[in-house]
This record gives C-alpha cells, structure tokens and sequence, in this order.
C-alpha cells in the first residue's frame, strides 16, 4: 500500500489523531510499526567468511524464501580489491543488502564500489538498492539478456514473487536494475585484482556469468551449480549446463567453486554434474526408448547418481517431478 494512502486511511478511522495525543515513546513505537508496515523488518545478521585472499562470503542456509528467513537464501560474495569492495549478487531485498553493509563496515570498512548480477533471478539482484542508496550509483554489470529480463516483466515478477513467499517481509525493495552489459572473456580490473567473466550460453538462464577471481583459485558460478540443493531448470538447460562445466573446468579451473547456493568448495560441479546427468540422460535414454515421461521419472529416480542424493538435496522431493518434465522436454526437442 502507497504510505500516503495508508497514512490517509489511519487519519479517517481517526488512528493518527490519537496517536498525536499519546505519549512521546508510544508515538515513537507507532512510528516504528508505521515504517515496518510500508517496510519490511530488518534482517539478521550474518556474518562474513573469508575464502581467499580476496573473496569474502556471506552464506545463507536456507533454500528456498520463507517468512521465517524473510528471502534469505542465496549467498552473497564480495571481492577485496584496492579500488574497494565488489559485490557479487546482492541477495532477495533491500533489508538483505542493508544486512550486508552492516557486516562490511565492520569487517573491511570500505565502500563497495561495483556490483556484478550473475543473472536475472530475483534473490542474486534485489538487493542492488541498498548498496546504491549506501554508497552512490556504482556500475552493476550484468549480461545484456540479464539487463533486458529485469528490465522488462523479470524485475517486478520477482519483486512480488519474494513479498508474496515472504509474507511481505521483504516490501520496500524497488527493482534497481544492472547498467552496464558484460559478457564472456571480459576482464574487470580493480587494482591488481582481476575479474575475468565467463559465458557459455543457456545453462541456469541464458544470460549467465560466472567471475573467475584470476591468482585466487576461486570462480563464483551463480546458479550454474549447487551444493545440496536442486536448481531451479524452469528457464535453463541440462546440456547446456553441462557444456557449461566442462568449459569452466578447462578455462576457469579453480580450487574453490562458489555457487549462488550451498557451501563453496572443490567438488561443487562435480556433485552437480552427478545429479543433473543422472536425469537428464535417464530421460534421453527414456525418449529414444519411446517410453513416456511416467516411466523416465521411474528410470531417473532408479539412477543411482541421483539415488544417492535424493536424501541430501533440499528441496528434492518436493521438485523432482517437475525437473523430471523439464529433462525429458529437453531430450525430445534434441531428439528432433
């Protein structure tokens, strides 16, 4: 609701006439409520984590949005340079960003001069207000079809989309989209330090970039791969992704693989390739089979790749069928 609205609708039920008669703290207390109504809460803090020499952490345990976490759940990053801090997605909402300029002055006090979106879904972008409104406008770097999806329907669908799992917990965000298009084999220099960008068409999205922070042994893939938990496909492509590893692995090869989800670490992709080729080719063998989507989901759940993480993987029950659908499309359009 607009604040002047609601602040109209107050005055007619006669709820602001007497709040200017009460005390200064109730005031002061119905300010606040007032300001939480229009905005959602804060959120709580989490603290940095070092990685590597330049790469600091925010990690988020959560999976998925829920009121309780109020949209905390993807992992924020943020590169130590000498020209200051660059952000690497800045989480579901305008509280999350704020969160994470609370830890950042007082961990590394300096400004964060730049932000790159690794791709349009909501919870790796929402937060760009709060670093714009702390430190001024700043380059966010993006991949052009990321800048033309938040542009376009993505922004405001996403917005809405976390106020609504949220339970309005993250109301007061404003879409602040990317300014400046990036794409593979781009090199952002900030000092000495080097971020080289990485694209190998649709895989997550088909707009991702992967940074890989050069001298550091870590690259940060966004949503490319997981760590225990099961991506959202809906606008991506398991070939695709696949392809995407085996070329991050001979281009990027890094010690560290950070993903938008789920702890860093040296076997990110390898535990994602596991995961997603155990669907993926169960449905294509599935297809060539003539056999219908029914009997592939019975052949992916049978593969021991994926029988083995089944447990391990949020959200895995409750998304399988539907990453099943998706494989096996994808396996008859190829078949084509």
């Amino acid at each position: 609701m607009n604040r002047r609205h609601f602040l109209r609708s107050l005055a007619a039920a006669g709820v602001v006439g007497a709040a200017e008669f009460a005390p200064w703290h109730a005031v002061s207390a119905f300010a606040n409520d007032l300001d939480n109504f229009v905005r959602g809460p804060a959120v709580k803090d989490h603290p940095l984590r070092q990685l590597s020499k330049h790469v600091w952490m925010i990690f988020s345990p959560d999976g998925f949005p829920t009121p309780e976490n109020q949209g905390m759940m993807c992992n924020l990053t943020f590169i130590d340079t000498p020209k200051g801090l660059v952000a690497i997605d800045t989480g579901a909402s305008v509280q999350i960003g704020e969160m994470a300029i609370r830890q950042l002055k007082q961990k590394l006090n300096k400004p964060v001069v730049a932000i790159i979106n690794t791709h349009y879904h909501g919870d790796h972008f929402l937060g760009n207000q709060a670093f714009v409104e702390a430190y001024g406008d700043m380059p966010i770097h993006a991949h052009a079809g990321t800048i033309e999806q938040i542009k376009g329907m993505e922004g405001n669908t996403w917005r809405r989309l976390m106020e609504q799992w949220t339970n309005q917990a993250t109301m007061g965000t404003k879409v602040v989209a990317p300014t400046v298009a990036v794409d593979h084999g781009q090199e952002l220099k900030f000092g000495d330090v080097v971020l080289r960008l990485h694209h190998y068409g649709k895989a997550h999205t088909p707009s991702d970039i992967c940074v890989e922070v050069v001298g550091d042994g870590l690259t940060c893939v966004g949503d490319v791969a997981m760590n225990g938990r099961i991506a959202n496909m809906d606008d991506g492509s398991y070939a695709g992704t696949l392809k995407t590893y085996a070329a991050l692995e001979k281009n990027a090869p890094s010690k560290i693989w950070l993903p938008g989800h789920g702890e860093p670490g040296a076997n990110v992709l390898a535990w994602n390739r596991s995961l997603f080729e155990g669907i993926y080719e169960s449905c294509v063998k599935a297809v060539e089979a003539g056999q219908p989507m029914e009997e592939a989901k019975e052949l992916v759940l049978r593969d021991p790749r994926v029988a083995s993480q089944a447990r391990t993987t949020k959200g895995f029950d409750s998304n399988i069928g539907k990453y099943v659908s998706l494989a096996y499309l994808e396996a008859e359009a190829a078949a084509f």
